[in-house]
């Protein structure tokens, strides 16, 4: 039976922690895998502790068992002393999953994957980290046992800024070409600084984009700073205090990554990053592309836009018209990104039966239509009210602040808070009710007959898949 030696296995164990541990810094829970062969006539082997490729089995099979095309493919003379000469093998594509893998003289062929999840502005980053991954790997095992480091887990734990700033480069070099003299890591670090700087109790709102010197004297400036007197970038309170000049408006400031040039109205030049502030977060574009979201002094890959493809769902599939459940599916998305925005917590009851049940709370003599949007208004203000909203399946709001109780159920999270757990209680006892749940800190969970349906579990490792495993094996668990 062949069986992996005890380097490999560490370096493998350890390169693997440290990315799912970066990953779910960047984009929340995340799982990490890896399929790979060292010398050019190992059999290929694969390392999935917490079964994030479980489902893919066939395609496995299809792509490394039942033929030897990723074998024959194999170029590159085996030289363990080697790793530098990497070949790229791209995104398998597959679905739920981001990919991404190298041939080396040190590792014939390694496949890292992740979860791609649903709520990211962009996989750019994420494949820029998994790339890492393949250089730390085929590294470490060139190196072999006397000169490891072990710092590879640690690297790949903070690699977050570095994968972004590796993604622009990527997208800057491809768009513009590699005689750029745009500096990366200035802005990111400028990025982050301002975003955690408040101004008089206000934290930062408004564009600050970084454009090439070159494409300076093409722009059309509403107000430009003297040369002697542009405020430098590395002066984050400076820049703080103007950032206020663009606040609320499609002004931006502009900035070639040394300094505040000054203010433009309008349309953008053909290259430029943008840091959106839009208070306790923001969003980076390459261009109109977002690429990411930051807060908290972080690079996070959410677009903050709270995942309700469980309540369209469910929307969709029940007896109402296709058209009426496309519309409370827009009020709801509407309130929830509401709530999400202004940081305040709210529970929202969507009411499914004929006629809507009593809920105990603030009722109104007549419900509010939503689809008109000063009543939608007037609702999103009613949702700062403690108590849940009472929406029907008439596209009406029935009620608010009202009270949601019920009786313990399995599966509680006292971690969660009452509104949480009453909502969970609720959903248990009435049948034909959706309730969704977002925190103060923007977190948004969705409940249906006592489940939570979008609440992350936490994975443990199986002792069966404690060490990597031959795929040929694997595939007939």
């Amino acid at each position: 039976m062949y069986d992996v030696c005890s380097f490999t296995h560490r370096c493998i164990v350890e390169t693997i922690e440290g990315l799912r541990d970066g990953l779910t810094q960047f984009s929340g829970l995340s799982r990490t895998a890896v399929i790979f062969s060292i010398k050019p006539d190992d059999p290929i082997q694969i390392y999935d502790p917490q079964r994030l490729l479980t489902g893919h089995e066939p395609k496995f099979k299809e792509l490394y068992i039942d033929n030897d095309d990723w074998r024959k493919k194999i170029n590159i003379s085996y030289d363990k002393k080697k790793f530098s000469n990497l070949i790229v093998e791209k995104n398998l594509e597959l679905a739920g999953l981001i990919s991404y893998g190298g041939r080396s003289s040190s590792v014939v062929y390694q496949m890292w994957f992740t979860e791609h999840h649903p709520d990211m502005c962009s996989i750019g980053p994420t494949e820029r980290w998994l790339e890492q991954a393949v250089w730390r790997f085929s590294h470490d095992i060139a190196n072999e046992e006397d000169l490891y480091t072990g710092i590879s887990g640690s690297f790949l734990r903070e690699y977050a800024t570095h994968a972004v700033r590796d993604y622009l480069v990527d997208e800057m070099n491809a768009l513009i070409g590699w005689d750029t003299q745009v500096r990366i890591y200035p802005i990111l670090e400028a990025v982050l600084k301002i975003s955690r700087t408040p101004e008089e109790g206000a934290w930062p709102k408004g564009e600050l984009i970084f454009v090439e010197k070159r494409s300076l004297p093409m722009m059309e400036f509403m107000t430009k700073f003297p040369e002697a007197e542009q405020p430098m970038l590395e002066n984050v309170g400076h820049i703080r205090k103007l950032l206020q000049s663009v606040e609320n408006s499609d002004r931006k400031l502009v900035s070639d990554e040394k300094t505040i040039i000054g203010i433009i109205k309008g349309e953008k030049p053909d290259f430029s990053i943008t840091a959106d502030f839009k208070g306790r977060y923001g969003f980076l574009k390459l261009n109109d592309n977002i690429v990411c979201s930051f807060t908290d002094g972080s690079f996070k890959s959410t677009t903050r836009k709270a995942n309700l493809v469980q309540v369209e769902e469910a929307l969709l599939e029940s007896s109402m018209e296709p058209v009426k459940a496309s519309t409370l599916f827009k009020i709801v998305t509407s309130l929830v990104h509401n709530a999400a925005t202004q940081r305040h917590g709210c529970s929202i009851v969507i009411d499914l039966n004929e006629k809507p049940i009593f809920i105990s709370g603030h009722s109104l003599e007549q419900p509010l239509d939503l689809e008109n949007h000063e009543y939608l208004e007037l609702t999103k203000s009613l949702s700062k009210v403690d108590g849940a909203l009472h929406l029907g399946g008439d596209l009406k709001l029935h009620g608010f602040a009202c009270l949601l109780d019920g009786h313990y159920i399995p599966g509680e999270d006292r971690a969660r808070g009452a509104r949480f757990n009453s909502a969970l209680r609720f959903t248990a006892e009435h049948d034909n009710i959706i309730v969704i749940v977002v925190s103060s800190d923007d977190h948004v969970s969705i409940m249906i007959d006592g489940i939570a349906l979008n609440t992350s579990c936490l994975w443990k490792s199986s002792l069966f898949y404690n060490k990597p495993l031959l795929l040929e094996k694997w595939v007939t668990i």
